[in-house]
């Protein structure tokens, strides 16, 4: 109740405020760093380009492209070699292309389609170094990374050399546009070929009014939404699921039932309404998202004294901090298999979705703050969902720890280390040692497996896993 109160109820009442503007100064003045006025008016414009059918035809094309020409060739190149690779690396590099072609018109190509040297991106490094400093200015006292800014050293020393980078790599681009602009007003809706959000952004504020710094602080914004967020998305999921062998099945043979016919080898290109049918992968996404919110924490300033729901005084200037981490595990709203991985909570008895107030599954934030890009958001998800688990299978490496960082953003400590496999129906069950299984496998010509190209459904599943002794059983395991 106190964060619905924080974030709806008494909206105006709790802001950004001083200290976070100064503590993620490299955002500027864009959506997430703004109040009041230069907040609205970032939102009106953005919330009015998010609705435009032409952002959301780029968003798409740029996600298969980048899938079909680099993705899924270097996973097919890891898995044919036997290797093993940090997957985590590989989504963020993802993101960084696609968002980047999103909203600069470039490709920085960070993600090649081969098992290679991964090239060193050096835009992409610089925004890596201003995180970490971002999340250091929360842990330490004002007093003293003011100080080292001041006397350019430490930390602050490299985030000034990283902010030049950054700047110079985004004003590059924004000049870019203007020259195109002016050179041949590319921005229509009828020209999708050539959109990118920059480019949108100009048309849609007036090229007379806008600035270069309005510019600047909104690409910023956008790509530090559309990229840490979407990484960090896809790499909890994706393990999640590959340790959830009996949620891997159900979520194939969903896809099976709505996408694959004889003549569809894979559905990359499947209509974006289609993804609306996806019910049980959309609750796997929910339920990943609840454990694991890409943003672990936010914070506010309360501008007037205040009384929480729960009781408790709010003084003026007051910073309060909330955990969304925390949130998606709390008992009483969750239940006692709140820390379970449990797709099947965001399903109702008919099959369709459960709705959930933000202010309870608040890993979109909640409130006139909600975020913008949430539908966007779940359509890049279940397109790479789609895609992967199509046509591969993760094995997380043995041993492998898995934890969170401690981050302003909820990156994999020690990344993702997984072994690619091509998908073959049965290999889900090596989710166990292989060895005792292959003497089982006669039981597989008993079952009523679907095409040979596609995995066995839930119910073969169980069938199978009854027939067991309970040491093989497939359960999934608990978190």
């Amino acid at each position: 109740m106190n964060v619905q109160h924080i974030t709806t109820k008494n909206f105006d009442n709790y802001i950004k405020g001083s200290d976070f503007h100064e503590i993620f100064e490299v955002l500027g003045d864009g959506i997430f760093n703004s109040d009041s006025h230069k907040w609205k008016r970032n939102r009106d414009i953005l919330h009015s380009l998010f609705r435009k059918s032409s952002f959301e035809s780029l968003v798409v094309k740029t996600i298969h492209k980048k899938l079909e020409s680099c993705l899924v060739p270097l996973l097919n190149d890891v898995s044919e070699l036997r290797t093993i690779v940090d997957l985590q690396d590989i989504f963020q590099r993802f993101s960084f292309d696609n968002i980047c072609s999103i909203v600069l018109g470039s490709d920085p190509n960070s993600l090649p389609n081969k098992l290679i040297v991964f090239p060193e991106v050096t835009f992409e490094k610089a925004f890596n170094k201003v995180e970490d400093v971002i999340f250091y200015r929360h842990i330490v006292p004002r007093f003293l990374w003011k100080l080292q800014k001041w006397l350019k050293i430490g930390t602050e020393k490299n985030y000034s050399e990283c902010e030049k980078i950054v700047n110079q790599f985004l004003h590059r681009c924004i000049s870019s546009t203007f020259q195109e602009q002016n050179k041949f007003n590319c921005t229509k809706d009828d020209d999708e070929a050539n959109f990118n959000m920059l480019k949108a952004l100009v048309e849609e504020s007036g090229t007379e009014q806008i600035d270069h710094k309005f510019l600047r602080d909104s690409a910023i914004s956008l790509l530090a939404a559309g990229r840490d967020t979407i990484s960090s998305s896809l790499c909890w999921f994706f393990w999640l699921v590959s340790t959830h062998p009996v949620v891997e099945a159900k979520i194939l043979e969903e896809i099976r039932a709505n996408f694959i016919t004889k003549e569809e080898n894979w559905p990359i290109n499947s209509r974006v309404e289609n993804l609306n049918k996806l019910v049980y992968l959309h609750g796997a996404l929910c339920e990943s998202l609840r454990l694991f919110p890409p943003i672990p924490f936010e914070h506010k300033s309360a501008v007037e004294s205040d009384i929480l729901p729960s009781g408790d005084r709010v003084n003026a200037n007051t910073m309060i901090l909330y955990s969304l981490y925390s949130m998606g595990r709390l008992e009483q709203t969750w239940g006692e298999d709140c820390l379970e991985f449990k797709p099947e909570r965001w399903i109702s008895e008919k099959g369709c979705n459960i709705h959930i107030p933000s202010y309870k599954f608040i890993a979109f934030n909640a409130g006139p703050r909600s975020c913008l890009g949430k539908n966007i958001s779940f359509i890049q998800l279940k397109i790479v969902a789609i895609a992967l688990l199509r046509n591969f299978q993760f094995e997380v490496v043995e041993g492998h720890n898995v934890s969170p960082s401690i981050s302003v953003v909820l990156h994999m400590k020690h990344g993702l280390k997984v072994k690619p496999h091509h998908f073959f129906p049965f290999l889900f069950l090596c989710y166990y040692p292989l060895p005792p299984l292959l003497l089982l496998l006669p039981l597989l010509s008993l079952l009523p497996l679907p095409h040979p190209d596609l995995a066995p459904t839930a119910a073969a599943v169980h069938s199978l896993s009854s027939s067991l002794s309970p040491d093989l059983r497939l359960s999934p395991p608990l978190m």
